[in-house]
């Protein structure tokens, strides 16, 4: 049987907005994690160990003569030590318009099913074996977990929220050598109820048959295929453009857009917050996340913002604050993004390309708000008359994610969530290959 997350916080959150308020705070929140992990690892194709881990955080944020204090405590603190640490910090800070949701108490539904430890080690063997049934010489390495987390925010306007949530992820990794050829190749999948290590093994096997034979890369401008796996490349630059804080700062090429047409037609963007494995009713502001439609048809029609920047823009939050750590204010941030796909089969993409290149794994990062995209392949291939053809190595992709977006060619049927993004592969040209 697996072991069950605590109910109740070793830090009572009415008790800390009590003794901020007894301390002279104007308005005060409380936010509060707990998580238990499960993980199991496998290394070398063998199971190397089990583990357990528990976490507890707690956040205090107050405003105390208008200028706003952080403090944060993991596991158990003395309430009044975490209270004076906050308003320590709050003198370094300028005054600011508190940002708070008024509310009530609820308890929103649970979401997700734990699953046993032995299951998990039965997918992660199942997925090892399958590969080197195919691959004998592959050596595997895989992480699965099942993590259960609780999330609470009570604040002085008499807000108190709860959720609790369930999630599964499995991550396996095979190394494939061949005298001085190295190559490894990653997969997973995050899911609420259940993990499919077939899917996954059946995913890393087609990747190591492409890789089969190593071939010469086209140079120059040449259609480019972003897995669905590696499509976070384009989608991450057009994030930072439709952030409402960036929007509001006058960063973002999009600031003066909105109703304009922005990328080809055929791409629609939304914020869904009920889909997938990352699904969630609140922000970490206490904000109800709302689903939000970004760009249709290659049009502009909205943003996304948290308190402040919905109050800067004259909007209300989408609910969009989260913080990039318990330690941090909350700031605008994206939750499942939705690229609406089409009908193209991965089949279809490939065979409609003369000569072209897949992306499938990168090293280096996004082009950020600038869109400027320059990385190195760690994982590509090339395609000829339809057909993948072999492996390319020492292959960079450089150019304007913007641009490219702008001369889509078209977008797969084959969407899987990438990170808290559901994305189908797409293909594109304006992008510059370069390589021996």
């Amino acid at each position: 049987m697996s072991p069950e997350l605590a109910q109740t916080s070793s830090l009572s959150p009415e008790q800390l907005l009590a003794l901020a308020a007894q301390a002279g705070a104007e308005a005060a929140e409380v936010y509060q994690t707990e998580s238990l992990t499960q993980p199991v690892v496998f290394e070398t194709n063998r199971l190397k160990q089990i583990e357990t881990s528990q976490a507890e955080g707690t956040a205090l944020r107050l405003w105390h003569q208008g200028r706003p204090g952080l403090a944060v405590a993991y596991g158990a603190v003395e309430p009044q030590l975490l209270v004076e640490k906050a308003l320590t910090l709050s003198q370094l800070n300028s005054p600011e318009t508190p940002e708070l949701t008024a509310g009530d108490s609820q308890q929103f539904a649970a979401v997700g099913e734990t699953i046993a430890v032995k299951q998990l080690i039965a997918y992660g063997e199942s997925a090892i074996a399958q590969i080197r049934d195919a691959y004998p010489e592959a050596i595997c390495a895989a992480e699965l977990a099942c993590e259960q987390e609780q999330t609470r925010i009570v604040n002085s306007l008499g807000l108190d929220y709860r959720f609790q949530d369930i999630t599964l992820s499995g991550y396996v990794d095979a190394e494939w050598i061949r005298g001085d050829d190295f190559l490894n190749v990653g997969d997973g999948q995050v899911d609420r109820h259940q993990l499919k290590p077939d899917a996954i093994a059946a995913d890393i096997i087609q990747r190591l048959a492409w890789a089969k034979q190593s071939v010469a890369p086209p140079q120059g401008q040449v259609p480019v295929v972003f897995t669905a796996k590696a499509a976070d490349l384009l989608w991450d630059t057009l994030c930072a453009a439709l952030n409402g804080k960036r929007i509001a700062e006058g960063a973002s090429p999009w600031s003066e857009r909105l109703g304009q047409t922005v990328i080809a037609e055929p791409l629609s963007l939304r914020q869904d917050p009920t889909a997938g494995p990352y699904s969630c009713p609140f922000d970490d502001e206490g904000t109800l996340i709302q689903p939000v439609e970004l760009v249709s048809q290659g049009v502009m029609r909205g943003v996304y913002c948290d308190l402040k920047i919905g109050r800067q823009l004259g909007l209300a939050s989408t609910g969009n604050g989260f913080r990039p750590g318990l330690g941090g204010y909350p700031q605008p941030s994206l939750l499942n993004l939705i690229v609406e796909p089409e009908s193209l089969s991965w089949e279809q993409m490939i065979g409609s390309l003369d000569d072209a290149i897949v992306i499938d794994q990168v090293l280096g990062n996004s082009g950020g708000l600038s869109g400027e995209l320059s990385v190195n392949l760690e994982l590509g291939y090339r395609v000829r008359q339809g057909h993948i053809v072999g492996r390319v190595k020492d292959t960079m992709i450089a150019g304007n994610v913007y641009t490219a977006l702008k001369h889509l060619i078209g977008l797969g049927s084959d969407s899987v969530w990438n990170g808290s993004t559901y994305t189908p592969s797409v293909a594109v040209n304006g992008l510059s290959v370069t390589g021996s």
